[in-house]
């Protein structure tokens, strides 16, 4: 036989037993029964198969679907209609259902845009592999899984990226959607910081349940964005206390804004954008300088007054607010939307915290009253150019403040002529105060001013124990500015927290004053603060004056010692606390302030010693009464010998007196005797 037969026989003889080898081997193949069944073929990298005009890898990592949330799995779990199948399998296998376990989540995202796009058979609705993978998904928590928060972004905006088949053949009025999240806060904190409790797609539109804004059960309908929002931002309402009245949120149509009418949804950077009524409507009449209401009120609004505003140049560097956010009453159905305006506004509805304080005031108290003269928000504030405190043009600028407040409480004024007391002329003695000067001399501005003592919202009288100014809470209110010496204060034995008394303990003002504060080292302050401390402290006062530094300080003299020189200003303490200037071992130093060469036994030196006080200083008391005794002693003894020697004193007076004018008698006689002897003698010469 030929060769080249043999060889052909060969051949068929190995092709027919080859066959005869399939066929016993497809009658005798096994079920599908481990993942290893299935791995035998498809961890071959270059399986393939065609779905169309695309050529699709069928090759699964073992490795990685062992790791995988799903690794205890064996195909057929998921790929249902394997179950008792033959290998090799046929071809193309029926979609996963991940609905079988995934019960809930298959069950929102059938209602979800998602779900309802695959249902009408739409090629671009994405399914779970699309977001989660299919062989090797991890858990969320997980870095590595498709839907860890790093990748979120990523995920979405493959389908929601500007330029993408979703983007360009949908009507889809969000645009540059992954750009504007990138560039957000959450973004930056995400993307930028690896931040992953920052908010990504599925945390405001959820992961299965995706709806438009416009479905009432929609994550992020304008009813439902509130609770989507607190989700992370839980004390929402805590933080905006001073911008938004909480309780009043989705409650009440039209009063205050949802959280995206302020942060814009996919770029949330403390910008807001104007939603509402727009500005321009209101502006068609209210432009008119000639407009006037039923009363005679003028309704002219200017323009350039809100545009120089602090609504319309917020320090957030936001859009202006708009007028309908605050005449929150208007509807744009009407041809005049302003005439369904019943009340006035009430700023106290985006400044909550303010009109809280302002409400318990004494302002808001007479306001509530209808009292004509109360003062209201925009008697301080102004309409609509509302200027920031640190605007000097603003009414409630820093040295404006004293006019601002002189406005009804200077001297006959409409508030003034309500005091009872004896504070009088109030705005003059700020002027003239160290805190006036500073503030309108010098321009001082964080000097203080009226606000800064009374508070700017919440003014309420002395009396009342929740004012800033009553005297409990004196020192924190001083303190605010003076924080060194309020820390001194509270350890002072004048400190409510040291000493516990029912007395009135002194506090700032009491020796300071309340307006006409001086500057310690003025001369009138100097000499009055002995008395201030004898308000209360009278017995030592008295002590003090009859010592020589009390008799100089008398005459004026500023230099000597006064009661603060020893015992300290704000940090009084007892001379037993070894912290106070006259403790044993400080007393020295605090006498050689004034005395350089003072020693130990200068400072025993008894400032208040008296002799009035047996038992603090007995040997004073009786030496000041033996001394005493002494002397009355002589001067009685003195008198009764003067009054004893007086009659003999007069009687030797009234003997001297004779015994003169016998003397003088005799004397006259001898002259008269000597002129007739001397006549007798001329005559017999003349004989």
């Amino acid at each position: 036989m030929p060769t080249r037969t043999k060889r052909n026989v060969f051949a068929l003889g190995i092709a027919l037993t080859l066959f005869l080898t399939a066929g016993a081997a497809r009658s005798a193949a096994p079920e599908i029964s481990s993942t290893d069944d299935c791995l035998a073929c498809h961890s071959d990298k270059t399986l393939t198969t065609k779905r169309g005009v695309r050529t699709v890898s069928l090759f699964v990592d073992g490795k990685k679907f062992a790791s995988s949330v799903h690794g205890s799995f064996s195909c057929t779990n998921c790929h249902a209609d394997l179950e008792g199948k033959d290998l090799p399998h046929s071809t193309p296998l029926a979609r996963v259902q991940c609905g079988t376990c995934h019960t809930e989540e298959q069950k929102q995202h059938s209602q979800s845009l998602h779900g309802k796009a695959i249902a009408r058979g739409d090629p671009l609705a994405p399914h779970c592999v699309d977001c989660h993978g299919n062989h090797d998904i991890v858990p969320v928590r997980d870095r590595n899984s498709a839907v860890a928060p790093l990748k979120v972004p990523f995920v979405c905006g493959r389908c929601h990226q500007e330029g993408t088949p979703v983007q360009l053949n949908r009507n889809i009025d969000q645009h540059d959607i992954l750009q504007n999240y990138s560039e957000s806060i959450h973004g930056e904190a995400l993307l930028q910081k690896g931040l992953v409790v920052a908010a990504n797609c599925v945390s405001c539109h959820t992961p299965h349940n995706i709806l438009p804004h416009t479905d009432p059960n929609s994550s992020i309908n304008r009813r439902n964005i509130a609770a989507t929002c607190t989700k992370c931002h839980a004390e929402i309402e805590t933080v905006h206390r001073k911008t938004i009245r909480g309780e009043l949120w989705e409650k009440e149509a039209h009063v205050l804004p949802a959280c995206v009418d302020c942060h814009q949804p996919h770029k949330i950077r403390n910008v807001f954008y104007t939603q509402g009524m727009a500005d321009a409507d209101c502006m068609r009449c209210h432009a008119n300088e000639k407009l006037k209401a039923a009363d005679g009120r003028s309704m002219f609004v200017s323009a350039a007054e809100i545009a120089a505003s602090r609504h319309a140049h917020p320090r957030t560097q936001a859009t202006p607010v708009s007028c309908s956010q605050c005449h929150s009453e208007v509807n744009a159905s009407r041809v005049r939307p302003c005439e369904t305006i019943t009340h006035p506004v009430d700023c106290s509805r985006c400044h909550v915290e303010v009109g809280q304080q302002y409400q318990r005031s004494k302002h808001g108290q007479l306001l509530a009253a209808n009292e004509p003269n109360a003062p209201s928000c925009r008697d301080c504030h102004s309409t609509h150019r509302i200027l920031d405190k640190r605007d000097p043009q603003s009414k409630t600028f820093s040295t404006n403040v004293p006019n601002l407040c002189g406005g009804c409480h200077r001297e006959g004024q409409k508030a003034a002529v309500r005091y009872t007391g004896a504070q009088h002329e109030i705005i003059q003695h700020y002027q003239e105060s160290i805190h006036g000067k500073g503030l309108l001399r010098s321009g001082l501005t964080v000097t203080a001013t009226c606000t800064n003592c009374h508070t700017a919202h919440m003014v309420l009288p002395a009396s009342d124990p929740e004012s800033s100014v009553n005297s409990k809470n004196v020192p924190s209110t001083c303190g605010a500015c003076h924080h060194g010496i309020e820390e001194q204060f509270e350890q002072s034995i004048h400190s409510r927290l040291v000493t516990k008394t029912d007395k009135q303990l002194p506090v700032c003002n009491d020796c300071h004053s309340a307006h006409t504060i001086r500057r310690t080292d003025d001369t009138g302050f100097m000499l009055d603060i002995m008395d201030k401390c004898g308000k209360c402290h009278s017995e030592i006062a008295k002590t003090y004056f009859d010592t020589y530094h009390g008799k100089v300080s008398r005459l004026g003299y500023t230099k000597t010692a006064k009661c603060y020189d020893c015992h300290g200003a704000h940090d009084i303490l007892p001379p037993t606390d070894p912290r106070s200037h006259l403790s044993r071992a400080n007393v020295v130093a605090t006498c050689q302030k004034c005395h350089a060469t003072a020693t130990r036994r200068f400072a025993g030196y008894l400032t208040h010693a008296t002799h009035h006080d047996p038992k603090k200083y007995p040997f004073l008391f009786w030496t000041f009464w033996g001394m005493t005794t002494l002397l009355i002693s002589t001067f009685v003894m003195g008198g009764m010998h003067t009054l004893l020697w007086l009659p003999r004193a007069l009687q030797m007076r009234r003997d001297l007196k004779a015994e003169a004018a016998r003397e003088e008698g005799k004397e006259e006689e001898a002259e008269r005797s000597n002129g007739r002897k001397s006549s007798g003698e001329e005559g017999s010469h003349a004989d």
